[in-house]
């Protein structure tokens, strides 16, 4: 797994590089110090995941989230950031995030981000996974009222798969994925793409049964 790390504080960026390059199948393949070598960075080397600092002097991460997400959209992002209201990661999320983890984190913990970022699915620390963020939309119950494909669609959605994923996986166009997610969102009342992901994701981590 190829890594680019990007964080504005060469002590930070080195501590990093030396807990990744622990980890196994982990190569840390290049660094950047702000938005914009981060992008440029990305498209030299390729990386599977982008390791992201939201802060840093000129250009934020957000802003290069939306490069490199239109850039490389087979490359993962996960951010990591000081900030921990959500508010900040649901932004994140809006912009094509596959994580988000405080840097007050454990070791272990960007770890399990990273993996979960490479295997499709959206990681969040524990300290921004709070009943704010993911507060139950307001028609949950007509989940059941979806039809198979629309249903299949959402959970898609819900383990952090992209409409060009999952259109890939089921054999159909990107525009047909985005036609059955206006009417997902028609229909369970969600107000815009992020109340979208919000519902799916909690269901794709509620308990079966």
């Amino acid at each position: 797994m190829r890594v680019l790390i990007c964080d504005d504080h060469t002590l930070v960026r080195a501590g990093l590089r030396r807990l990744l390059e622990s980890f196994a199948d982990i190569e840390v393949v290049a660094e950047a110090a702000n938005a914009d070598q981060a992008v440029v960075g990305s498209r030299q080397h390729r990386p599977d995941i982008v390791l992201l600092d939201l802060s840093m002097p000129g250009r934020s991460g957000f802003e290069a989230l939306v490069e490199l997400r239109r850039d490389h959209p087979d490359c993962r992002v996960v951010v990591m950031s000081m900030h921990d209201d959500p508010t900040h990661v649901r932004e994140a999320l809006a912009r094509g995030a596959n994580g988000f983890v405080v840097k007050e984190a454990a070791p272990a913990e960007l770890e399990i981000a990273i993996r979960a970022a490479a295997a499709g699915r959206t990681y969040l620390s524990p300290q921004v996974s709070a009943p704010q963020l993911f507060a139950r939309p307001r028609s949950e119950e007509g989940v059941d009222a979806l039809p198979p494909r629309q249903r299949e669609i959402l959970a898609a959605l819900g383990a952090g798969r992209t409409s060009k994923q999952i259109a890939a996986d089921l054999g159909i166009s990107v525009k047909t994925v985005e036609t059955h997610r206006a009417r997902i969102m028609a229909t369970l009342g969600c107000r815009n793409a992020i109340e979208l992901l919000r519902m799916a994701m909690r269901l794709h981590d509620r308990p079966a049964g």
